[in-house]
Formats: C-alpha cells, structure tokens, sequence
C-alpha cells in the first residue's frame, strides 16, 4: 500500500538556511504534502545544505548515506540550499559532476529560487521569527563561498517585509531576527541610480544613507529606515539582525540603533582576522585599527552594547605572529562570543585558486582552541597544548 505524500526537512548551516527549510516546509504544503513527524514516517526526504566549509559538506554526505543504509521504505532524497545554489551557478557542470558521483542515492536537486518568497513560512515558534531581507552577497571575500552558492545581493522589497512583520505581531509573535549575508546593505539594489529619495511604505520619502568608505561614498543603503520601521510595528519588543560587514556600518545605523531600545545590544560584526596583511588576502575591506575605531564607536553610542564576531583560523599563509594579532584583538575587544572556524578551500572562490592551504591541520586545531579557550570559556591561552 502506497503511503500518502509525506516530507521531513533536515537543516545544516546558518539561520539563513534555517529560514529557508521553513519556506521549503510551505512549498511543499502548498502541492498536497503532509508534514510527517519524522523521518520514518515520511516518503520523501529534503536536505536543506550548507558548504561554507568542507566539514559541512562532509557532514551531509556522511547523513545521505546514512539513510540510506538503514531506511526501511523507498525514501526519495531531495537536495536543495548552497550546495544546489552551486550547481545552479557553475557553468561548467563540474560539481554537479562530483556530487552525482559522491552521492548517486540523491534523487533530485531542488534550487531555492523555484521556492521563492511567495510562500509564507511554516514556523514552530510562535514568540520568534527569523526575517530574511536579502540574499546573496556582492562583497567576494577571497575565502567565501556564498557569492557562488546564493549569487549576487538581492533585497526583498521594503514593504513586503514590513508586512510579514506586521502580520507576525497580529498572531502573537514578539521577537524577530532580520537575516542577510550583509543585512547593512539593504537597498542598495532597490535605490535608483542618481534617485534623491526613495518613497518608505508609509508614504515618506527617505534619502537614502551613503556608507563612507576607504575616503569615498560607497554604496546606498535603506538599513536604517528598515529598522526604524520594524521597531514602530505594536506586538513587537526585540528586534536583532545578522550578519554585518564592517565596512558598511555607518554613523545613521550606530544612530539607530542607540535610539531605539527595542534593537538587541548584541552586534555580531565579523572580524575573520585580527592581521592586516591577512586581511587583504582575504579581501576584508578594513584594517584591525579601523575595525577597533568601530567597535569603540559603537560602544560608547550604544548603552550596554557588546559584539560578537566570526573568525577564520589557518588562512592561506597565516604564521604565528599573525594569527597573535588576532589574538590580541580578541583581548582588546572582549567578543561577547565568537564563531571560529578552521580554514578550508571552496570551489571557485579566489583563495581555492590564488593561494595554497599551507597551514596544517594539526596547528588549525591547536589555533581554534586558543581562540575558542580565550573567547568562548574566557580561559587564558596559555593552558594549550601544542
């Protein structure tokens, strides 16, 4: 006896892939599927992936074959997220070559664009949401593979995230997350060229804020007025935000945010290296002094602010002395947290090509827990053991 049509999600990766496993959850609604409550009783299987580092694809590969090992029914497997945004984007068909070959069990690839946004979330907290505003990244950071998994930086209209956010208010929802590779650049692609205004939902027209860089104006952004607008929405009472580039945090966004009690004191402002030279190899568009001048900005703008931050251990070239100004930084700011990650090549990206993965595993181990000791469990460095 056939089974009705049934689908489990399994999530690897960030909030953003999060956020989208619960418009996939809608999708399939939307086409006569039930939700099973759990793998067993489903017919068909998505796995929402991640590739940000070689260890996350691994960790898919090793769940497929697992299944398959011990499922007991025929159980299609669906793969959707970053690993089928590169299939989508390599021309070449080169990975989509590798990943027929490393795991034939997969039945079909499922791109996210076919999903869209025109599919309201199925979400499983009724206090919390997570918002994504933008997809995509335009920054090619030398290491980063999002540019080719998500492609270039595309905001969701400003009014329909206003929208979702007010609906989610009217049915008890009080704390939301606003997801994007570089939230703070939000609108930058929505601005007209040469525009003196753009017009908010609420009828008002906005400049938009030019973010400063480098000595000139960079780009656009509507960030600010987003936020503003988020924080006048009734029901409402946290609002937070992920993931910011240095390098787009301007003084209106600082200005916000200490005006508006609402916005979560915690800012993640990914740092990746304490190190100048590493830095610029890795195409991170600021130095540790002005990384530092930003924090202390925001520190003594915003009450009670704290940052948390994301790190790279092992870069191409990394010695020792290098890897300490990262230490060194760590020390200077006090990161309320930090993500660190140990180096590892990603197809296309320009550290795969330009540079050779020369540090050892065994001293990306011995860095991670170091920084993990110093940041994460506040313990001293100096209890490691090369």
């Amino acid at each position: 006896m056939l089974k009705d049509p049934s689908f489990f999600i399994k999530t690897f990766g960030c909030q953003q892939n999060s956020a989208d496993s619960e418009r996939v959850a809608s999708y399939y609604l939307a086409r006569g599927y039930k939700l099973a409550k759990n793998l067993k009783s489903a017919t068909e299987i998505i796995i929402n992936t991640c590739m940000v580092r070689q260890s996350a694809e691994d960790k898919v590969t090793g769940f497929i074959k697992n299944i398959v090992k011990n499922k007991k029914h025929r159980l299609k497997i669906v793969l959707t997220g970053c690993m089928v945004g590169m299939i989508k984007r390599d021309q070449t068909g080169k990975y989509l070559r590798i990943l027929k070959k490393r795991i034939p069990e997969v039945d079909e690839f499922l791109p996210l664009e076919e999903v869209g946004f025109d599919y309201s979330s199925v979400r499983s907290d009724p206090l919390h949401a997570w918002v994504p505003i933008s997809n995509g990244c335009n920054n090619f950071c030398t290491y980063c593979v999002v540019p080719f998994t998500r492609g270039r930086e595309v905001s969701r209209p400003f009014a329909d995230i206003i929208s979702e956010i007010e609906d989610l208010a009217k049915n008890g929802c009080s704390e939301i997350t606003l997801l994007g590779q570089n939230v703070n650049s939000y609108g930058s692609d929505l601005v007209k060229k040469k525009s003196k205004g753009y017009k908010l939902p609420s009828g008002e027209t906005v400049k938009p804020i030019m973010v400063k860089h480098l000595g000139r104006l960079r780009i656009p952004t509507l960030f600010p007025y987003l936020l503003e607008e988020v924080c006048k929405i009734k029901g409402i009472k946290t609002v937070k935000f992920i993931s910011s580039n240095p390098w787009d945090f301007s003084d209106e966004l600082v200005k916000v945010i200490s005006q508006n009690p609402k916005i979560d004191r915690n800012i993640h402002l990914p740092i990746q290296s304490g190190d100048d030279q590493i830095l610029k190899k890795m195409n991170r568009w600021y130095s540790s002094k002005e990384y530092l001048a930003l924090v202390k900005k925001i520190k003594s703008k915003i009450r009670n602010a704290q940052i948390s931050t994301d790190i790279i251990v092992g870069f191409c070239g990394e010695n020792e002395k290098q890897f300490q100004n990262t230490v060194k930084i760590a020390k200077k700011v006090n990161f309320a947290y930090a993500y660190i990650s140990k180096y590892s090549p990603r197809p296309n990206t320009v550290a795969s090509k330009a540079f050779e993965n020369d540090v050892p595993h065994a001293e990306k181990e011995h860095r991670f827990y170091i920084l993990d000791q110093l940041i994460n469990h506040k313990g001293s460095p100096r209890t490691a053991v090369h």
